[in-house]
C-alpha cells in the first residue's frame, strides 16, 4: 500500500487536514517528506531531500524557493481564489474606514466615555460635521491585477456604482470571462490610473512586480488618490508612498502590512495582515491545497501550479502503471520516452503531454508494470528532471480495502 509522508507547517485548517486518507502520514515534525502543506512560513525546498510538492494554502509563493523546486522537479501549488472573498470583504469597508472618517469618529465616541450624560447629545450634535465623508459610487477604482481577487472587487466596485478600470499584464482568460462587462479594461497601468481616486494593488510578490509601486507608477495616479495594498508589502515603494503622503500628492495609503514608518503616519490605515484571515478563507484555501496534493500524489495530475503546467488525466480501468516524466522543455522528449518504451517491448496505452515552455509534463499509462530498466533509461537523459512510477493498482486495492 503506497503511503506519503505530508510535512503540516503552520496552523492548517482541520477541514483540510481531515481529507488525507491512510495512504497519508501527516505530522509537524516529519524531516523528509514528499509532500508540504503550508500557509505563510518560508521553507527551502534543498532541505527536503524526498520532496515531491508543495502546497501553499494562499495565493502567494514568494515564502517558497519555486525556481530551485522547478530545477528540482518539485511542484508548487497555490489555491487561487480561495480567499479572494475574504479580501474583498476588508478591502471596501477600509475604504469606508477611511473616506468616512470613520476610525476618527470612533476616538471621538470613546472621549466621551467621561462626558457627564445629559451633555452627550448636544457635543455630538456640535462636533459630527468634523467627520463629514464622502461616498464612493460615482468615483472611479483602479484594480492593477486581474485574478480572482482582483476581478471580484472590480465586480463588487461595479455594484456599488463606481467607474472601474482594469489592468493585468497577463490576464487569464478564465478570469477575464468572470468579469463584468461594466469593468473597462486597460492596456497600460497609466491608463488604470490616471482618472483614479482609488487604486488597488492585487499581484502576486514576483521580481518584477517588486516595488513596482514607485515614483513614477505614482506621478501616473491621480492627485488626492488613494493606494489600497492587500497583496504584497514589498510591491510598494514604501518610501516612495511616504513621501507622496506627505508632499499631500496621495490622500491615503491602507494596507495590510504595518512597519514603524507606516503606522506612524497620519494619513496611513493599516491592518495586521488580515486579508485572508476568517475562517472560511482558511478552510477553503485548506481543502483546496490538500486536495492539490492527493491529486498528485495518486494520479500525477497537477492543478494550479505555479510552476508546472496544469494537466490532468483519468486513468482506464485497465492501467496498471503510471509514469510521470517532468523534463526541461526541448525538442523530441516525446519520441525519446515513446523509442524507449519500444524498445523493451512495452506498450504505451495513453501518453499525454503539457508543456508551459520552460517545464514538459508527462503522463503515460500503460497495462502492465512498467521495468525498472525503462525508468532508468529515461531518467538518464540530460534534460529529465525527475521520473515517477505511480501503481495505480496498489492505489485501487488500497482504496479498496478502505471501503
Amino acid at each position: 500500500m503506497p503511503s506519503y509522508k505530508i510535512k503540516k507547517i503552520n496552523k492548517i485548517a482541520e477541514e483540510g487536514l481531515r481529507l488525507f486518507n491512510g495512504s497519508f502520514v501527516v505530522s509537524a515534525e516529519e524531516n523528509d517528506p514528499d509532500g508540504i502543506v503550508l500557509r505563510s512560513s518560508k521553507i527551502d525546498v534543498d532541505q527536503y531531500p524526498s520532496l515531491l510538492a508543495v502546497a501553499r494554502a494562499g495565493a502567494g509563493t514568494n515564502n517558497i524557493n519555486v525556481e530551485r523546486a522547478t530545477e528540482r522537479g518539485v511542484c508548487v501549488f497555490n489555491t487561487p481564489g480561495a480567499n479572494a472573498n475574504a479580501v474583498v470583504d476588508l478591502v471596501f469597508p477600509m475604504i469606508g474606514v477611511w473616506r468616512r472618517n470613520i476610525y476618527s469618529g470612533i476616538e471621538f465616541c470613546r472621549s466621551l466615555a467621561n462626558m457627564d450624560p445629559s451633555l452627550v447629545s448636544a457635543e455630538v450634535e456640535a462636533r459630527k460635521s468634523l467627520f463629514k465623508g464622502e461616498e464612493i459610487a460615482g468615483k472611479t477604482l483602479g484594480v492593477i491585477g486581474l485574478g480572482q481577487i482582483g476581478v471580484r472587487l472590480a465586480n463588487g466596485g461595479v455594484f456599488r456604482h463606481m467607474h472601474v478600470n482594469g489592468f493585468d499584464p497577463a490576464p487569464a482568460l478564465a478570469n477575464i470571462h468572470q468579469l463584468s462587462p461594466e469593468v473597462r479594461i486597460c492596456r497600460t497601468v497609466r491608463e488604470a490610473v490616471g482618472e483614479a481616486d482609488f487604486v488597488s494593488l492585487h499581484l502576486p510578490l514576483i521580481d518584477r512586480t517588486r516595488n513596482l509601486v514607485n515614483r513614477d507608477f505614482i506621478a501616473r495616479m491621480k492627485k488626492g488618490a488613494v493606494l489600497i495594498n492587500y497583496a504584497r508589502g514589498p510591491i510598494v515603494d514604501e518610501e516612495a508612498v511616504l513621501e507622496a503622503l506627505d508632499e499631500g500628492y496621495l490622500d491615503a495609503y491602507i494596507c495590510d502590512f504595518p512597519t514603524p514608518q507606516l503606522v506612524r503616519h497620519s494619513r496611513v490605515l493599516t491592518t495586521p495582515h488580515l486579508g485572508a484571515s476568517t475562517a472560511e478563507s482558511e478552510e477553503n484555501c485548506a481543502t483546496m491545497a490538500v486536495k492539490e496534493l492527493i491529486n498528485y500524489f495518486k494520479y500525477g495530475n497537477v492543478v494550479h501550479s505555479v510552476n508546472f503546467p496544469n494537466i490532468e488525466s483519468t486513468p482506464a480501468d485497465s492501467i496498471h502503471s503510471r509514469l510521470i516524466v517532468i523534463n526541461r522543455d526541448v525538442p523530441g522528449m516525446i519520441a525519446l520516452v515513446s523509442n524507449i518504451f519500444g524498445h523493451h517491448h512495452v506498450n504505451i496505452a495513453s501518453y499525454l503531454n503539457q508543456s508551459n515552455g520552460r517545464v514538459g509534463y508527462n503522463i503515460i499509462d500503460v497495462e502492465s508494470p512498467i521495468p525498472a530498466a525503462v525508468v532508468e533509461e529515461i531518467s538518464q537523459n540530460k534534460d529529465v528532471i525527475r521520473t515517477r512510477v505511480i501503481s495505480l493498482k496498489e492505489e485501487a486495492a488500497a482504496a479498496a480495502g478502505r471501503v
